[in-house]
């Protein structure tokens, strides 16, 4: 089994404040948060997908953009952390965003929205007003829709679920040999609140035309290397998982605005799939004849092979087939990897998820996997949330322990003690296991 107890050694860029990371290099502070480069006149740097992140973090267009100097911090963030509106996330990509959440940061049975991971594919747009948004229904269906936010709120019955997104790279920083990508250890993961509309009622209310087979989904973000035309993700479902009742069109989350980073003012939540069909800045949803081929949709995006491979071997193209309900899994969120433990007893809890299935059991071990106890285990708030669990641990003695914890689903799958090997490092679901100094 590779030791994979701790995080791989990288950057606290995304526990820092802005005012600290410019303070101890803002030039790479500039290009962390805005991707930009300082001239040596020191104005009129900020332009393209730099411009869009910072009028993106500061709400709304900044019309004098071309005065404003190098390492320059906007009132409007100062103090905050390297994410505005984030709290404790580790900065893996800086262009496009993609950022974790530590482990013992997602304690909360709902995670706060400060605290869910971040993963962009493209820029996200530049000036978002909800008034002004438009969603359009079209494709194969009898009534194509054009609809604003408060047409979704007024037309169809709105509803709040408790879902869990988790992308599908998460686990990629244990590949040996590695996978490209980002490299996501534990924290691409997360089950907020969600407030919308089921995609079904609306798609219901456009009429699906028979022989509909996908979905198709186009948001307002931009491709990183400019083009407006080239889109940086467009992905899609089948119709059944389209229609399935947690699939929702979501304007809030945890009761209140999106967060910019996680697709405001309109995404799409498609619980128990990889996190990338869940469309963020949704503009769009068509209905086609055949399975969807945007961005991301072919090749090997978001795809495994159709067989087991030996870590490092090759396949065809053609082998690979899409990835759809997301495998079991659990994650230990207390304690922290790395704890101090005084006496000999404590509590570890966490969570546990299955894709479009359920949780049958927890177990935890802290001889190295040679015992295993049960853990208590709560039912999921509703379909598609993750299950909260905890287990009272004795240690016999002082001394380094490791906690393991490993799921079971509703249909007997159980989480493995290493990771299947692929060449995208998708669907890394080996247990999770935490160190702990006893005494």
């Amino acid at each position: 089994m590779r030791n994979d107890t701790h995080e791989p050694t990288r950057g606290s860029a995304g526990t820092r404040t802005l005012t600290a990371l410019y303070r101890r290099d803002p030039d790479e502070a500039d290009r962390l948060l805005f991707g930009r480069r300082t001239c040596s006149d020191r104005r009129g740097f900020l332009r393209g997908a730099g411009l869009a992140a910072m009028a993106a973090l500061v709400g709304g267009t900044i019309p004098f953009h071309r005065t404003i100097p190098a390492h320059f911090i906007p009132v409007a963030l100062a103090g905050e952390s390297v994410i505005p509106g984030k709290d404790g996330l580790v900065v893996l990509n800086d262009r496009p965003l993609s950022a974790e959440t530590p482990a013992h940061l997602l304690d909360d049975a709902v995670t706060p929205t400060e605290r869910h991971f971040i993963r962009n594919n493209g820029i996200p747009p530049e000036a978002v007003d909800a008034g002004a948004w438009r969603l359009t229904v079209d494709g194969l269906v009898e009534r194509p829709m054009t609809l604003s936010i408060d047409q979704l709120r007024r037309r169809f019955d709105t509803v709040t679920r408790a879902l869990t997104l988790e992308c599908a790279g998460n686990g990629r920083a244990f590949f040996e040999p590695p996978a490209t990508g980002a490299q996501w250890t534990y924290g691409a993961v997360a089950c907020a609140e969600w407030t919308g509309v089921r995609l079904a009622d609306v798609l219901g209310a456009a009429g699906v035309k028979e022989g509909t087979v996908y979905t198709a989904h186009e948001g307002a973000d931009t491709h990183p290397s400019g083009p407006e035309a080239k889109r940086p993700l467009s992905r899609g479902v089948p119709i059944a998982k389209a229609m399935e009742p947690g699939t929702l069109i979501a304007f809030a989350q945890n009761g209140g605005p999106i967060h910019p980073m996680n697709g405001a003012p309109l995404r799409l939540v498609v619980p128990g799939w990889p996190g990338s069909c869940s469309q963020k800045w949704l503009t769009r949803l068509w209905l086609r004849d055949r399975v969807h081929d945007g961005a991301k949709m072919t090749g090997t995006s978001y795809r495994v092979p159709d067989r087991p491979l030996a870590p490092g071997e090759q396949a065809d193209e053609a082998d690979f087939v899409i990835i759809e309900a997301m495998p079991v899994k659990s994650l230990i969120t207390r304690p922290a990897s790395g704890a101090r433990v005084g006496a000999g007893r404590l509590e570890a809890r966490g969570h546990a998820w299955a894709g479009d299935r359920t949780v049958r059991a927890v177990e935890v071990s802290v001889d190295f996997g040679t015992t295993w106890t049960p853990a208590a285990l709560d039912a999921p708030e509703n379909p598609h949330a993750w299950q909260n669990w905890r287990a009272a641990l004795a240690f016999p003695a002082a001394g380094y322990y490791e906690i393991w914890a490993r799921a079971t689903d509703s249909r007997g799958a159980r989480q493995p003690d290493t990771l299947a090997w692929n060449p995208k490092g998708y669907l890394n679901n080996a247990i999770h296991r935490v160190a702990v100094s006893v005494g």
